[in-house]
């Protein structure tokens, strides 16, 4: 449980400084040299984030993600600042969200000096502050985007995600070649995860995104919703390696505790797949069967054969996508 903590904790930083950049992007990038040169500003504070991971998941020490978080943050502010004098028709609105992010950076400066104990809900209060600041922002002035570059954005970095997932099937590969376990459940956990990380692009891209987000509600629905998506695809790959360490005898966790950390990303990221973006363009097979299909996969922990049921699973859905391709409307086919 302290991990799955940590690891929420570090992530949100992760998916919240991106979707922000996201959305910035879709408004106002201008390509210039400034632009690229601030982007790259967000990425060295995307490295120092990094270096931080150790320590919150090891020691709860938070300074150095936290540090790498502002970092990205301030070049946010500077972002939206630029924007503001670029922009008249929307300067309200971009000042209105670098003096929030503003706001928010300071606490969480002042995050680093209150006691370990008060930590957790301190932390989901700024978290909620920094996710109110777009949303009180947008009410003073819709910034314009563009929603296929904005669902295409979700849809890579879905795919980086999922991507992890095959990183940890081919780590089961090379610790079968080297030895370290029996042979044949590592090979066996490799196929299987290649299958099942393919099953969910599957399910991922099934529906028409960018026909789903066509106001300010139904964009901060699609957009904060998929934090849920993210993290699960996030924590697969975690899952993934878990299970080999389990299986080579590394781990501490029991066989079903192992198991439970591949298949509930697995019924977290259906879920939350279906619920955002699948179920207005689905028929009654499909609207039963994804859901279903989810919380199948959590019997797969007492299954003796690891991971193979809820491959099976994610297969079947697969097919049921296929013979039942998304409904979309002649005027929604055009946007």
């Amino acid at each position: 449980l302290d991990g799955v903590l940590s690891f929420f904790l570090v992530f949100f930083a992760i998916w919240w400084a991106w979707m922000n950049f996201t959305w910035f992007a879709t408004s106002f990038d201008t390509d210039d040299w400034l632009y690229r040169v601030t982007t790259f500003v967000q990425m060295g504070g995307v490295l120092v984030l990094t270096a931080g991971i150790h320590d919150a998941f090891e020691d709860h020490d938070f300074t150095t993600t936290v540090v790498g978080y502002v970092i990205m943050r301030l070049a946010m502010i500077s972002q939206w600042l630029r924007a503001s004098r670029g922009s008249a028709e929307h300067r309200r609105t971009a000042r209105a969200y670098a003096g929030g992010i503003a706001a928010v950076q300071v606490l969480w400066v002042a995050f680093l000096a209150i006691p370990d104990g008060v930590r957790v809900p301190v932390f989901l209060l700024l978290a909620l502050a920094e996710i109110a600041v777009p949303v009180v922002a947008e009410r003073r002035g819709l910034t314009p985007w563009h929603r296929h570059h904005v669902t295409e954005r979700y849809g890579l970095f879905t795919l980086i995600l999922l991507g992890e997932s095959l990183l940890a099937s081919t780590n089961a590969l090379i610790e079968a070649r080297d030895g370290e376990a029996d042979l044949l459940p590592l090979v066996s956990i490799a196929v299987l995860t290649f299958v099942a990380t393919a099953a969910l692009w599957w399910i991922y891209f099934w529906p028409t995104h960018h026909l789903i987000i066509t106001d300010l509600r139904s964009s901060l629905r699609y957009g904060y919703s998929h934090l849920f998506v993210f993290a699960a695809a996030g924590a697969l790959s975690a899952g993934i390696e878990v299970e080999i360490d389990a299986l080579s005898d590394h781990s501490e966790l029991s066989d079903l505790a192992a198991s439970y950390t591949v298949t509930v990303p697995i019924a977290i990221f259906m879920l939350g797949t279906w619920w955002i973006a699948m179920r207005g363009q689905a028929d009654r097979w499909v609207n039963t069967v994804v859901p279903l299909g989810a919380v199948l996969v959590l019997l797969d922990p007492v299954i003796p054969v690891p991971f193979t049921f809820t491959t099976l699973i994610l297969v079947a859905v697969v097919v049921v996508l296929v013979l039942h391709p998304p409904r979309v409307s002649a005027s929604h086919a055009d946007g």
